[in-house]
């Protein structure tokens, strides 16, 4: 059984500590991104792309993909 599942770009997440995957364009998401930004909480691994997904982790961590919500989704449910 696959643990670990591609977020894009060469990036990698234990899928068993993933809570939530979430669009990036709500405001309470944008508002939470800016809390967790004061803590040095944010893992950004778009590679200079368009934030299409944000990973909320068990760690407090929010991880900003370029990858859609639905495609990570899928992987996570393989």
């Amino acid at each position: 059984m696959k643990y670990v599942i591609n977020i894009g770009f060469g990036n990698f997440v234990n899928k068993e500590r993933i809570v939530a995957i979430v669009a990036p364009n709500s405001t309470p998401i944008r508002k939470l991104k800016e809390q967790l930004k004061e803590n040095g909480k944010i893992i950004d691994v778009t590679q200079g792309r368009k934030t299409r997904s944000v990973i909320i982790m068990d760690s407090g961590h929010i991880i900003l993909s370029g990858i859609a919500v639905s495609t990570i989704s899928e992987r996570v449910n393989e």
